[in-house]
């Protein structure tokens, strides 16, 4: 058994786990936080994506034991006390989804993927790779949210989600 020490959601929390143990199973299973979605268990999908100091992680693909020491957040988290984060509310604006299976992992990739976007990540439709200032297109945002998947087809509300919290951001 290995000692795991991670802040999830802002509590810091110790685990004796298996080493083996992934990131996704050692939130569900041992910490019951279940918003977090086992979709694939082989990283394709997307579901089970939580921030790890604010980084877009594929949970079922990261040991439990790798994240010892650092911040995690998952969709129970990403709330403001009784206010749902802005995307939360995006999302269900713009009907950017609909059984929700793959809600919590795209709400987590896009507050990630938003904050590499402020940061100057370029994307594989990024014009320049030294660029600065990419606007973000619905090309730039298909193609950085391309690693989660939605069954339903939500995309274009999700893409209209994003879009409306990125000019909200963009105009402060």
């Amino acid at each position: 058994m290995a000692e795991v020490r991670m802040r999830v959601n802002g509590t810091a929390r110790s685990l004796d786990l298996d080493p083996r143990v992934s990131l996704l199973d050692a939130l569900r299973e041992h910490l019951g936080l279940t918003g977090t979605k086992k979709g694939c268990d082989q990283g394709a999908c997307g579901a089970c994506t939580v921030l790890a100091d604010g980084e877009r992680v594929n949970s079922c693909l990261a040991l439990a034991v790798q994240y010892s020491g650092r911040e995690i957040t998952t969709i129970e988290g990403i709330s403001a006390g009784d206010r749902p984060h802005p995307l939360q509310t995006a999302f269900v604006g713009h009907d950017g989804f609909q059984c929700g299976y793959c809600t919590s992992g795209q709400i987590c990739s896009a507050i990630g993927m938003l904050a590499e976007h402020r940061a100057g990540a370029p994307s594989a439709v990024t014009g320049h790779l030294a660029a600065t200032g990419v606007p973000l297109s619905d090309a730039e945002i298909r193609e950085r949210m391309s690693g989660n998947l939605c069954r339903c087809g939500a995309y274009n509300g999700i893409v209209g989600a994003i879009q409306e919290v990125a000019a909200t951001e963009a105009a402060r």
